[in-house]
């Protein structure tokens, strides 16, 4: 089954509840909505430091194989600058990834090497960790309940994830989860060194499909003074995806065979 989130959690003080229980918060998080499928179309609002906006708008197509590794591409519709970009991530369960991503205007299939996996994804907030985040296990992280707290007038779990993998761009995260729904409303994600990076946070939450999904994201990059904001406006769970959507094939040409 899919497993649908958006990040998740990190690490700071020391009066924490057992591991344990830190963990299964993170999990219901990471685990809250599944499905078989999941296919969207959305707009990335990129916002630089003086203000101006650049849109892109995107196709993304999830499903996991039958060894239960999720599968992820994403197809760039407009502008044209971009068009027919394709990004294909393959997240093993075992914790190794490989992520390819096919430029139109180089004509061939890149590999995005472990060193770049912290570089900005298409000139946006978000880097190729962000972009696979979203379906990272549980278990490749070290999880503390910090404490307790609203967000927002919502009450929340707070939850600091110390990555166990050193390839990871992130030294620490911090997630606000809901306590009633387990949603992640709030990110905070710090670099190597541990200073606060970015910030992730989750809104206008919608019952699609008897799944309650929030259907914009916002990343800012603090140093940067930059944001970029995905909206989606079409999203269907359990839709069928040929498997050769996540093929080198496709990636190459954007054709079904």
């Amino acid at each position: 089954m899919k497993r649908i989130t958006i990040t998740v959690v990190a690490l700071f003080f020391a009066m924490a509840l057992p591991a344990q229980d830190a963990e299964s918060i993170v999990r219901a998080a990471r685990n809250r909505i599944q499905a078989d499928t999941v296919s969207t179309r959305s707009r990335m609002v990129i916002t630089a430091a003086n203000g101006s906006t650049a849109e892109r708008v995107i196709d993304q197509y999830s499903k996991d194989d039958e060894q239960g590794n999720d599968r992820m591409m994403i197809v760039f519709q407009s502008p044209a600058s971009v068009k027919n970009t394709r990004f294909l991530t393959l997240d093993r369960s075992s914790g190794d990834s490989d992520r390819w991503i096919f430029v139109p205007s180089l004509g061939k299939v890149r590999r995005i090497a472990a060193s770049d996996s912290g570089s900005n994804f298409m000139g946006t907030d978000f880097s190729y960790d962000d972009m696979s985040s979203m379906s990272r296990d549980a278990g490749r992280d070290t999880h503390t309940l910090l404490r307790e707290e609203n967000l927002n007038g919502t009450a929340c779990h707070v939850v600091q994830s110390v990555p166990k993998d050193r390839d990871f761009q992130y030294s620490r995260m911090i997630s606000w989860i809901g306590k009633e729904n387990s949603v992640i409303y709030q990110v905070e994600m710090y670099d190597r060194r541990g200073a606060l990076q970015k910030v992730m946070e989750s809104g206008a939450l919608e019952d699609v499909q008897g799944h309650l999904t929030p259907t914009q994201t916002t990343v800012r990059t603090l140093a940067a003074g930059t944001s970029t904001t995905i909206h989606m406006d079409i999203i269907k769970y359990d839709d069928p995806i040929p498997d050769t959507v996540f093929t080198a094939a496709y990636l190459e040409t954007g054709r079904l065979r």
